[in-house]
């Protein structure tokens, strides 16, 4: 994932305009697993109408009105260039260049997504900054898609009622008491298409176990923090966890660059995450502060060059309740 593909807002967010009605944090757990198991590419509308540098804002208009879209991309073998959107013509035409070409007058620093992202990007996005769509990119660069809150939605309500089918067919059986069981999962720097899965793993692990869903909430933040502090901060690693009569014991062990001074970044908003990273809606410095809150024990070894081991205990008759929780 290259940085180079994201742009910035050249404007406010539009507020005027409804945000989508999940949450990327506080929804149903059938949701939240779908917002982080779904590609935006499982998303995403393909068949995108684009224009060219070249053609005239009026002739942009015309394409809008023919296909009842309020905004077209503008691009070159593939390549985005710009955005156009119905502001832009209503401007135009109350100024007077209606017949200027396009890359004289779209917005050219335009914010995209890329198509290997978690489903939750598009929804952080369409609630922070209002938009009508966004365009989807691959890791090349080229537009691919565009993605909108009626995307979105149609999609998970589908989603939704396949796993409400799959789960009246299946008879699960419970697991033989005292029994055990380990995973473990490989974690790769900057590998989006992959982050989350992890943590959605083990959620449905704990499921079969019986596991009571307040615990399986805390465990799946531990989870999803530290797989996701590995994408972001480390040279990539792994998260094993262990589900025993007693208790979850989650381990994330990177192999780098290490944390200077771990009492420093263990405190809520601190954060070395770049500008990039914060874009896409982490780097909030609250990865391994949510870790620590929601685990019975928490350990954390660490030395620069050398890499992170953080391990997080979540015993099972643990009556402790979470609070503040707040997800990078």
């Amino acid at each position: 994932m290259e940085e180079s593909t994201m742009g910035v807002p050249t404007a406010e967010p539009d507020l005027s305009k409804e945000s989508i009605p999940i949450s990327t944090v506080d929804s149903p757990s059938v949701v939240l697993e779908l917002i982080y198991q779904l590609k935006i590419r499982d998303v995403m509308n393909t068949a995108v109408i684009s224009a060219r540098k070249e053609d005239t804002l009026r002739h942009i208009q015309a394409i809008m009105r023919e296909n009842y879209i309020s905004g077209i991309p503008i691009t070159e073998n593939n390549k985005l260039l710009g955005l156009v959107s119905i502001d832009d013509i209503v401007t135009a035409l109350d100024k007077g260049y209606i017949d200027t070409p396009a890359e004289e007058k779209m917005t050219r620093n335009v914010i995209v997504l890329e198509a290997d992202m978690p489903l939750s990007f598009a929804i952080s996005y369409l609630n922070k900054y209002r938009y009508g769509r966004f365009p989807v990119v691959n890791k090349q660069g080229e537009l691919v898609g565009l993605i909108t809150s009626k995307n979105v939605i149609s999609t998970l309500l589908v989603e939704m009622n396949r796993e409400v089918l799959r789960l009246e067919k299946i008879n699960e059986k419970n697991n033989a008491e005292g029994g055990y069981s380990e995973m473990e999962f490989a974690t790769v720097k900057y590998d989006f298409e992959l982050a989350g899965r992890a943590s959605t793993e083990i959620k449905k692990a704990l499921k079969k176990h019986n596991i009571d869903p307040q615990l399986i909430r805390r465990v799946a933040i531990a989870s999803y923090e530290l797989e996701i502090n590995q994408v972001v901060h480390s040279l990539g690693g792994t998260i094993s966890c262990s589900i025993q009569p007693d208790k979850v014991i989650v381990v994330a062990a990177d192999t780098g660059p290490g944390i200077a001074d771990v009492s420093l970044a263990l405190q809520e908003g601190w954060s070395t995450a770049s500008e990039w990273i914060r874009s896409l809606g982490f780097g909030a410095g609250m990865g391994l502060a949510n870790t620590k809150r929601v685990s019975d024990e928490f350990t954390i070894s660490s030395k620069p060059g050398e890499g992170t081991t953080v391990r997080s205990v979540i015993f099972l008759n643990s009556p402790k309740v979470e609070s503040g929780i707040s997800p990078l």
